[in-house]
């Protein structure tokens, strides 16, 4: 997986990315990433100037087409091709699981961050593949989201997570929010870990954390629950769950 974030901060960007799970598979090679400064590609280059006031009128800036589409050029060409290309913006479909899985099959990846009012608009039609949001709110600039579905897309990419079945069992993989997990000490200020943990019996703790998530997913999100892929057994703790909340 290779990343290409077109961005007016790029220190930002590195900053965020090469920490933690992401910093070490940027480290071991098994993810790239490649900031690039839209200033660099600016018209008047000695200023890095990249916006200009809006036609039409209305508050703040507009960032410039020329520079972004030079930028982007730019990546492509070191790519070799043209790669999909993902504009941030409140206006994109919501970023979600399994909009995460569908990225993460790809080989090569541009991030597009606005900034100010946002971007000269011919640009966007021109090579913008994806227009995506994280949420129903307005942030400062792209870079943040940016770094939300690089996080995201990269837990899927094989030989990032030490545990290959982490990204399996976490929140929102199989449609429902992960079940409760507990470390040592088996006793902590008065609370226990739940026997059925200490248990040894695979098979029932498996079930346990099938019936926790379900029942988290309930109380929690229960719009998951539609789409949810649930067997037999599932269905019937589920209707368990629902005839004590009617009869509270």
């Amino acid at each position: 997986m290779n990343y290409y974030v077109l961005t007016l901060f790029p220190e930002m960007i590195d900053a965020g990315m090469n920490t933690s799970i992401t910093g070490r598979a940027i480290a071991s090679g098994t993810i790239s990433l490649e900031s690039v400064n839209i200033r660099d590609f600016a018209e008047e280059k000695r200023k890095g100037r990249v916006d200009d006031y809006p036609y039409g009128g209305g508050a703040g800036m507009v960032m410039q087409a020329e520079p972004v589409m030079r930028s982007y050029e730019y990546v492509c060409g070191r790519i070799g091709k043209p790669a999909r290309t993902v504009y941030l913006t409140p206006q994109g479909s919501v970023f979600d699981q399994k909009m995460a899985e569908e990225f993460a099959q790809e080989e090569n990846l541009i991030f597009l961050c606005g900034h100010y009012e946002g971007i000269d608009e011919r640009v966007i039609e021109e090579i913008v593949t994806d227009q995506v949001s994280i949420g129903d709110y307005v942030l400062t600039g792209g870079e943040l989201p940016a770094m939300v579905m690089m996080d995201t897309i990269s837990r899927l990419v094989p030989g990032v997570l030490s545990n290959s079945d982490s990204a399996v069992s976490e929140s929102f993989s199989d449609g429902l929010l992960e079940y409760p997990q507990y470390t040592r000490p088996e006793v902590w200020r008065g609370k226990s870990v739940p026997d059925i943990l200490l248990s040894g019996h695979h098979g029932n703790v498996d079930r346990w954390r099938r019936e926790q998530s379900i029942s988290r997913t309930l109380e929690k999100r229960p719009d998951l629950l539609d789409s949810a892929p649930l067997d037999k057994n599932d269905r019937k703790f589920l209707r368990k769950l629902l005839e004590m909340q009617e009869q509270t």
